[in-house]
């Protein structure tokens, strides 16, 4: 943690995307023409099998003994700098990775060999009041999600990664609101000033723990698993994904300063503010979702003894009836 007087320093920084330049794309809150209903006419896997995000239906997650502890290397310091916060018009971005010195790698917990390297994080949030998380739990939506994105490391680059199955691996975390601000995220949200307008990026003076921003020690290992895809264009099936069920709280205030980051308009128009930056959840058809022996999973709803034995009773009264 900063002592309250820390000094915050920033350099304005030439632009940086990671994401896709699959065409003009955009939410229905920006523009429902280039919204998620037409993503598939720029980027075709967008329209494909093994879309995400998705509901997770606890009666139907299969339980996965698998699934055992994050290995976390690097999460739990301030790594070395400069980290780049963006805001490019769809979502604000931490950009995490340094290059060779950035060892922010995770293992373990099921994930295919050898590791996966951190690139980057960003956020996902609806309107003032309105629930903003692309996955669900039972139906259940919140008021942010958080993405931490990461790279296998036998691949070179993004666009290598973004051909494999295996080639991300995804932590998203629930947000949920609580009345008192979260200081774990008071430094991040602090810098959100810095990159109100879009297309602007700005080189953090300092970094701290990502720990910091994910569930607690024993939340680490309550977690749902499947296979799924981008939820941006071009939506290519290529993530490993892991959903925590235990949400990390963020203070009512820190969500609205999200709603304050502004996206992009018509040149004649003024930037209007962000809002409802997530993508519809998709059909799950025949993937398998996978719980770690930590979480929680609903049984199937049963048919009491007694009413079975009646609908059996009535079975075999009508076949009785039936019968010459």
């Amino acid at each position: 943690m900063r002592s309250p007087g820390f000094a915050l320093a920033f350099l304005t920084m030439p632009l940086v995307v990671l994401g896709d330049s699959e065409g003009t794309w955009c939410y229905d809150s920006q523009d429902p023409k280039c919204g998620p209903t037409h993503w598939k006419e720029m980027a075709p896997a967008c329209g494909g099998p093994a879309q995400s995000p998705i509901n997770i239906d606890l009666h139907l997650v299969q339980r996965d003994p698998t699934l055992g502890p994050f290995i976390l290397q690097g999460y739990n310091a301030a790594p070395p700098g400069p980290w780049t916060l963006e805001n490019d018009g769809h979502t604000v971005l931490l950009h995490i990775d340094t290059g060779p010195q950035s060892h922010l790698e995770i293992r373990g917990a099921g994930l295919p060999l050898p590791a996966y390297r951190a690139l980057q994080l960003h956020f996902h949030w609806g309107g003032p009041g309105r629930a903003g998380s692309e996955h669900s739990l039972d139906g259940q939506r919140r008021p942010m999600e958080m993405h931490v994105v990461h790279m296998n490391t036998r691949y070179q680059s993004m666009g290598e990664a973004r051909g494999h199955p295996d080639g991300l691996a995804v932590l998203a975390v629930l947000l949920v609101e609580q009345d008192t601000d979260n200081a774990n995220f008071s430094f991040l949200v602090s810098s959100l000033k810095n990159v109100s307008e879009r297309g602007v990026s700005v080189n953090l003076a300092s970094t701290f723990p990502l720990a910091s921003l994910l569930p607690g020690a024993s939340g680490l290992s309550r977690y749902y698993r499947y296979s799924g895809s981008l939820t941006t264009p071009g939506c290519q099936p290529a993530v490993v994904w892991t959903v925590f069920e235990d949400a990390v709280p963020i203070g009512r205030a820190q969500v609205a300063q999200f709603q304050t980051m502004l996206q992009s308009g018509l040149p004649s128009s003024h930037p209007a503010p962000l809002t409802e930056n997530f993508r519809p959840q998709q059909p799950l058809g025949g993937r398998r979702v996978s719980a770690s022996p930590g979480a929680s999973i609903r049984a199937a709803a049963s048919v009491p003894a007694p009413t079975l034995a009646r609908v059996h009773a009535a079975l075999l009264g009508l076949w009785l009836w039936q019968s010459p």
